[in-house]
């Protein structure tokens, strides 16, 4: 039993999952990320090619044509140099940006924003050579094997299935102008590119497929760490039964210390008893105590060493036990029943019956 206790085949609860994610143990595939900014390179090129290659040819030209003009001195250099920045920042820092956002994506697609150190903490796990030896051998190293393998037999496929049928075309290249060699390149890197983001799609499905099952495997639950986590959110049991006795006896001995200053108890006459406590002036009489069994007993035998009206009224008494509360009004339903019982006891105290009835 204890075996099957152990066993860590139970699915996690909610409380596992965030705390691990709260640890920085989240689901992160790289190829994933890998395809975000593969796409997103794919993108900025096709959009921002052209421009880029403006932006930075300019400057460029200009240096080249002024350079006779060029101060060599310190502030003359600065002032070049600053410029030429400024000229290739203008160019390319929209592209950049947009490289940066496909990067975070990649990341916040697979899970939520998360900040933990815990990743950074010294691990005798990091240099144990038997962890070193499941890393390089075990179920992660291989699938990462298999992984790699077929990105290189798919890339190779894609090279050559982009580029073989345009293999004349590049040796002819070697005759051509630059600046059409430069478009024929942009043009053929695209293809090239998007049959990568292709291939690249397939296995970044696949990994986080596998990175997926593999973190919800490690965050199994065994039957113990199940009730364990139960204790921690909702308490021990035995802790709990405790604080429910303290606070019974609490109540208890409160109830008794106000049945002496009851003005009647209604009972049933064994089982149930309720106190009640009036006044001129108040609006309804007061349950100060209630109880059935031993607790009425208990309340009977006060009420009599203190010489309290006791009332037999079977139906009252279940009625006000299961509507009454302690050091409340009593119901609003009850109040003619009990303005009867309030009077007869006013009665029993001018002297016009016996002290019990």
């Amino acid at each position: 039993m204890s075996e099957d206790s152990d066993e860590k085949t139970h699915d996690p609860t909610q409380k596992r999952l965030d705390d691990a994610h709260a640890k920085g143990d989240v689901v992160k595939s790289q190829e994933v990320g890998t395809w975000f900014l593969m796409a997103g390179g794919t993108l900025v090129l096709s959009s921002f090619g052209n421009s880029i290659g403006a932006g930075i040819e300019m400057p460029m030209r200009n240096l080249i044509a002024n350079s006779w003009m060029i101060r060599t001195d310190g502030a003359g250099l600065l002032a070049l140099s600053k410029s030429l920045a400024t000229s290739v920042l203008s160019a390319v820092g929209v592209p950049m940006l947009m490289l940066m956002l496909a990067a975070v994506a990649g990341n916040l697609i697979q899970h939520r924003f998360v900040f933990s150190t815990e990743s950074l903490a010294p691990k005798f796990s990091k240099v144990s050579p038997v962890a070193g030896f499941s890393r390089v051998f075990g179920k992660q190293a291989f699938a990462n094997f298999i992984k790699g393998l077929f990105k290189v037999i798919a890339l190779g496929a894609v090279m050559v299935a982009v580029l073989w049928p345009e293999r004349h075309r590049l040796d002819a290249m070697l005759h051509f102008d630059p600046a059409v060699i430069l478009g024929t390149s942009v043009t053929l890197t695209l293809q090239v590119m998007s049959a990568v983001v292709a291939m690249l799609t397939a296995v970044a499905i696949g990994d986080y497929v596998f990175q997926y099952r593999s973190w919800y495997e490690r965050q199994k639950m065994s039957l113990q760490e199940i009730k364990d986590e139960m204790k921690q959110s909702e308490g021990d049991p035995q802790i709990k039964g405790r604080l429910r006795q303290l606070r019974h006896a609490k109540m208890k001995k409160r109830m008794m210390a106000a049945v002496p200053k009851a003005s009647v108890i209604i009972t049933n006459p064994t089982h149930y008893a309720v106190a009640l406590s009036y006044e001129r002036g108040m609006t309804a009489p007061i349950c100060v105590a209630k109880g059935v069994d031993a607790i009425a007993l208990k309340i009977r035998e006060v009420a009599g060493a203190h010489n309290i009206p006791i009332v037999e009224n079977v139906p009252l008494a279940r009625a006000l036990y299961a509507s009454a509360k302690i050091d409340d009004e009593i119901p609003v339903e009850h109040y003619q029943a009990v303005a009867q019982v309030i009077g007869y006891v006013m009665g029993l105290k001018r002297g016009f019956g016996g002290q019990r009835a």
